[in-house]
């Protein structure tokens, strides 16, 4: 009798664990190694109170992001806003859900070199990632400044395309003059001494970037309840880490970074990336109209923001938590 007890104890045990496998339904993700993408892998440590698995996926760039969702591999994508409107126009099946941080961008020159303004420029090389929102701001900068730009030599400005992860050592091994990089490298740079900030580059039509979360339209429409428990997870990580910097920067330092961050990076790299909430279609519209001047992206139809913007699900999260 004692056995079949037992038995009956274990299959019940294995139907409860089951129960709880089917309620903990699994939202795949997809997210960048930078200091204000932070809260959203956070979202992953609170995502069972929330009732959900997050499958955390990092990739090294925004348009990576985009190619996994086109692939069918992701649910919910971050990046720079420019990767998300690249994606739509490429006939990525997205919604842009919410802005998750804003800003992170910064042009630092040499140390050594001493430049103060974008005018500074002319003649030097300066080093950027194609096809990120940092190429955008800086084209965007140099045609107010009235100046050319080309990755081949006879304009104002040489610009050298490389990944986010090599430009530091490029300037420390000087072989460029200026980046204009993201967070928290550009702030690695000038805390080390061997970059000097030119600008934050926020002064152009864009203004501060938003950067942006997107859900495919399919987890937006099919799986609703789904993306409704996981816009709520972002809304109370993000409060979370806005609340307290403290639980932000130790998570930021010792499990995305393991350590290789310090307190002043962190404290600079959210001094001007702080995270956020919103995005909005005008916003969106603007980076658009700014990225078909600039040429970034060469998009033959531009998407029309109020297409695809779609902030109810953040609207109804903030709402249910009392966020403003």
């Amino acid at each position: 009798m004692k056995s079949k007890a037992m038995i009956k104890t274990v299959a019940l045990a294995a139907m409860w664990w089951a129960a709880q496998a089917q309620a903990q339904e699994v939202v795949r993700l997809g997210n960048l190694k930078f200091a204000h993408y932070g809260a959203v892998s956070y979202i992953k440590e609170i995502a069972p109170k929330c009732g959900i698995k997050v499958d955390e996926h990092v990739f090294a760039k925004g348009l990576d992001v985009m190619q996994a969702i086109i692939a069918g591999e992701l649910d919910v994508g971050t990046t720079a806003s420019e990767a998300a409107i690249s994606g739509r126009a490429g006939g990525a099946p997205i919604y842009a859900v919410a802005g998750f941080a804003k800003g992170g961008a910064r042009l630092v020159g040499r140390a050594d070199l001493h430049m103060k303004s974008v005018k500074d420029l002319k003649g030097k090389k300066v080093g950027v990632t194609r096809g990120g929102i940092q190429e955008v701001l800086l084209l965007a900068e140099l045609q107010q400044a009235g100046m050319t730009a080309s990755d081949q030599p006879g304009k104002d400005v040489q610009l050298v395309y490389l990944a986010y992860a090599d430009l530091n050592q490029a300037m420390l091994g000087k072989n460029i003059d200026a980046m204009m990089q993201s967070e928290p490298q550009s702030s690695q740079a000038i805390n080390k001494g061997y970059g000097n900030e030119i600008l934050k580059p926020y002064d152009t039509p864009i203004g501060a970037p938003v950067r942006t979360m997107v859900m495919t339209e399919k987890f937006y429409k099919e799986k609703r309840p789904l993306a409704e428990k996981f816009m709520r997870c972002f809304v109370e990580a993000t409060k979370t880490f806005i609340d307290d910097q403290a639980v932000a920067e130790k998570y930021v330092r010792e499990v995305v970074f393991k350590g290789q961050l310090s307190k002043q990076d962190f404290d600079d790299a959210i001094g001007n990336s702080p995270y956020s909430y919103d995005i909005t279609p005008e916003h969106i519209q603007i980076t658009t109209d700014v990225m078909v001047k600039t040429g970034v992206g060469r998009m033959a139809k531009p998407p029309v923001a109020r297409d695809w913007v779609k902030t109810d699900l953040l609207d109804a999260a903030k709402k249910s938590l009392n966020v403003k």
